[in-house]
């Protein structure tokens, strides 16, 4: 797979054609953003960083039977995947209130939910990925019910097994994104990335409320030693993973 062209560049990630028209090429970029890119900057490592933690957890949900468009990782921070048609949803689950949660609820931050929470919301940055009802959902046509159904389920499944693995690594997950995509037989596929840019996540071993943060949050809200918090996620994902 040698020949490629730039499809997308996204804030994150680039895309690339192969010659494999069923194959695609994702190079993650070290380029970190927020606030729906209005704070930009650069994290040093993070695209390989971002790169690993994805493709092992992208097989280990494949390991518990969650279907993904991961393929294999060629090179540090490149990754082959299935050409999917992404759905433009990003569906959040939340376990433990935090960010957007607490600030439209009042709820306060680290208050535990009885049962995950998973909400969705409309990937169009020109209108700020608003959170949507169900309604807003079907009246701009952006999944059928029944594909609703499956991605809160698939979303749900993906939380048990990633949380679980999570704990073992002494880290809390607090809430994540995801994105899905459909192949050329309309099947849904666990797409895009599962990372510190897209998940939030909380060192078990240290209260308090700033040192523990792990993830891109630490960029966010300006706390510092951001790479070192990446790279110790993955450290951790890598011990477990081999201890597994």
């Amino acid at each position: 797979m040698t020949a490629r062209h730039k499809l997308y560049e996204g804030k994150a990630k680039i895309l690339y054609t192969t010659d494999d028209p069923e194959i695609l090429l994702t190079y993650f970029k070290d380029d970190a953003t927020a606030f729906n890119a209005q704070k930009r900057g650069s994290i040093a490592g993070k695209g390989e960083i971002n790169c690993a933690i994805s493709s092992h957890l992208f097989q280990l949900l494949e390991a518990h039977h969650v279907s993904t468009h991961f393929v294999d990782r060629p090179t540090a921070n490149e990754m082959h995947v299935r050409a999917v048609t992404i759905l433009p949803l990003e569906v959040v689950v939340r376990n433990i209130a935090a960010g957007s949660l607490c600030q439209q609820t009042g709820l306060e931050l680290g208050t535990v939910l009885e049962q995950p929470l998973v909400e969705f919301y409309y990937k169009n940055d020109a209108l700020g990925d608003p959170l949507l009802t169900l309604d807003r959902l079907f009246l701009l046509d952006l999944a059928t019910a029944a594909q609703v159904d499956q991605l809160r389920a698939k979303a749900l499944q993906v939380n048990r097994v990633l949380s679980e693995f999570f704990q073992k690594c002494g880290i809390t997950l607090v809430d994540f994104k995801l994105e899905f995509g459909l192949d050329r037989e309309q099947q849904i596929l666990l797409a895009d990335e599962i990372s510190p840019d897209t998940c939030r996540l909380w060192d078990q071993a240290d209260p308090d409320p700033n040192r523990r943060v792990m993830d891109k949050d630490r960029f966010r809200r300006d706390l510092g030693d951001v790479e070192s918090a990446y790279q110790q996620v993955l450290q951790r994902v890598l011990a477990q993973t081999a201890q597994s």
